[in-house]
């Protein structure tokens, strides 16, 4: 009975690999879109965040089988119940490229030098992604740890976007509306790093039992 629950544990571990794949490639696909202004890329997303909502879907089936079929210990429990936790947080991030990606559709963003503080963001939010999902795969809190620090840097980045867009504004040459939506992509970006870190604070609590691994 063990052995067939571990086996399906490892048929979990593969789908919530593939789900983080495909979040990595959403991110990194908006973020080319906006790198080069291609309203044709961007839309390459919204197929990508719908096969992350049929992720989501089948890691669920495959929680709640686990869940009312197996009889987990305490242990799996917490492994179960924060890989559906992760897999909420998982979807958000398809939203969040699939918003990035149709703002960046509307035609009218172009590349801008700019834009690197946005662009070291999105690199950013794709490596704490792989990592968070990486680090609940290994069961390794130091990996899980140092997703929870990188979403410090993603902060540093997001303020100076920030107030870099903030003082456009007041200048003519620059296109408001444009500035506005950049403003709204770093947000996005942003809220991706914070949705990677509650992934890492997930893999903690099925390792420790606790979400900030006291």
């Amino acid at each position: 009975m063990r052995s067939r629950f571990d086996d399906q544990l490892d048929v979990l571990n593969t789908a919530m690999i593939t789900m983080g794949s495909l979040c990595e490639q959403a991110i990194a696909t908006a973020a080319k879109a906006l790198a080069e202004g291609n309203a044709h890329l961007a839309k390459e997303v919204a197929d990508l965040s719908e096969q992350i909502d049929q992720k989501e879907r089948e890691i669920e089936g495959m929680c709640l089988k686990l869940l009312l079929q197996q009889q987990p210990v305490a242990k799996d429990l917490c492994t179960i119940s924060s890989a559906l936790k992760m897999i909420t947080d998982m979807e958000r991030i398809g939203d969040q490229a699939d918003d990035i990606a149709e703002i960046v559709s509307m035609d009218h963003l172009r590349p801008m030098d700019e834009t690197e503080d946005i662009r070291e963001m999105a690199r950013a939010a794709i490596r704490m992604v792989t990592q968070s999902v990486d680090a609940f795969v290994k069961k390794d809190l130091e990996i899980a740890h140092g997703v929870i620090a990188d979403d410090d840097f993603v902060d540093q980045c997001f303020d100076r976007v920030k107030d870099t867009l903030i003082q456009r504004f007041s200048m003519p040459e620059y296109d408001g509306e444009i500035t506005l939506d950049l403003l709204m992509i770093a947000k996005y970006f942003e809220r991706i790093g914070d949705h990677a870190t509650n992934i890492a604070e997930w893999v903690i609590f099925s390792i420790t039992g606790n979400r900030e691994g006291n």
